[in-house]
């Protein structure tokens, strides 16, 4: 369970004042001592990310926040910051309010900001051995209200059938493979093995890829692109699928039959994780790009780059060499404001493996919100070697997409 990737998890988020008990009600969750527990305000600092199994919801995070009103010093601003951002990530967010005193202006203000965003919300009114204040019985109204003693464990049953209850509404993400084949037939892996490959183990997209061929009861070959041809004519059966490492597209593209499916892991993610169609419009917008353009590299995770580093030397190489020689380059993990954005005029994003698919969702968003255009490395990287609209043929709708649109 430990080794379920983070972007795979239900992730509740446990949000509330300082000292409301939510490291407590962390401890009943996680059914350990794991978060400190403390009548000294601020005990719980930077966001704390727990993983565990929780019965029938299956693997979870369980994010313990700190307090949303710790502004005593400029360190407690950034700690709100932190725990505000960790809302965006949130499947079901816990919000944690003493029953036994009136809700604050505070908690009102955070209240109405859950329901702006529009994120699934249990309130849990915790010291319900002190009995709930009619304030609270119908504070936050609209939301499901659970009332719980982290000492006795009175409510936590309940509380986990209302979690459960909460889960059965919350949008799955699709597998790689979903809808691409069938039981029975053959899918083929390229995956190059250069410096950038971590060592002795495979990059995430491509376990889960692996992972969904085995579930789907089909037959995988997998092999690295120096080996492409003689693996491709030495298959019994033509593959239903070739997916193949996005900086690998052109010399893979060369390699097959010009009718054999092919695609890349970062394409079959961007439709996993956000909106494929979305990306593919973005493509029909780079011959918008001004001279001297700001061009955004967005990924969602931090690793050491090598020489050849696909979001910092690849992308903006051929970006220059196909699209425009003079534009600036700026690299960010998190996704600026829709004021910041809209100094942009494009922006390239990683295939957000290690994200969920609702935070991928909040990206695409923001982008629409401040009108910014956009795409992936998959589609850039097959745009960029001519493996467009053929990297799409796996899927109609995006495929008819791209051929309506002036790419």
């Amino acid at each position: 369970m430990l080794t379920t990737p983070k972007a795979e998890r239900l992730t509740l988020v446990i949000y509330g004042l300082r000292n409301s008990g939510k490291s407590s009600l962390t401890n009943n969750l996680l059914r350990t001592s794991a978060s400190i527990v403390s009548d000294r305000p601020g005990t719980t600092t930077d966001p704390v990310i727990h993983a565990m199994e929780m019965g029938p919801l299956g693997p979870v995070s369980v994010v313990d926040t700190a307090g949303f009103d710790d502004f005593d010093d400029e360190l407690g601003s950034m700690r709100v910051e932190r725990s505000e951002r960790k809302l965006e990530t949130a499947d079901i967010v816990l919000f944690v309010t003493r029953g036994d005193i009136p809700p604050t202006a505070k908690e009102e203000t955070a209240v109405e900001k859950l329901r702006r965003r529009n994120l699934p919300c249990l309130t849990v009114l915790t010291f319900a051995d002190s009995g709930v204040c009619d304030e609270k019985r119908h504070f936050a109204s609209g939301f499901r209200r659970i009332a719980v003693d982290n000492r006795s464990g009175f409510g936590l049953e309940d509380l986990d059938r209302a979690l459960q209850r909460f889960s059965d509404h919350v949008e799955r993400e699709i597998t790689p493979l979903e809808g691409l084949v069938q039981a029975g037939e053959t899918v083929l892996l390229v995956t190059p093995i250069d410096e950038s490959a971590p060592k002795a183990r495979m990059i995430l997209p491509q376990v889960e890829t692996i992972r969904d061929i085995l579930d789907k009861d089909c037959t995988m070959a997998i092999c690295t692109e120096r080996r492409l041809n003689d693996c491709y004519l030495g298959l019994k059966h033509r593959p239903a699928l070739v997916v193949t490492d996005s900086q690998a597209f052109a010399e893979v593209g060369s390699t097959l039959p010009s009718d054999q499916l092919l695609t890349s892991f970062s394409i079959i993610f961007a439709r996993k994780k956000g909106d494929l169609g979305f990306f593919v419009e973005g493509l029909a917008r780079l011959d918008e790009i001004p001279s001297g353009g700001r061009i955004l590299v967005l990924e969602a995770c931090r690793h050491h780059r090598m020489n050849d580093d696909i979001g910092t030397v690849k992308i903006p190489k051929l970006f220059r060499k196909k699209v425009r020689p003079d534009v600036y380059f700026e690299l960010k993990q998190d996704i600026p404001s829709p004021r910041e954005l809209s100094g942009y005029d494009f922006v390239i994003n990683c295939a957000g493996c290690m994200v969920t698919r609702r935070d991928m969702m909040r990206r695409i968003s923001l982008l629409k919100e401040a009108n910014v255009p956009g795409t992936n490395y998959g589609l850039f990287l097959a745009w960029g070697n001519g493996l467009l609209p053929r990297a799409l043929e796996p899927f109609p709708v995006e495929h008819a997409l791209y051929r309506g649109a002036s790419c």
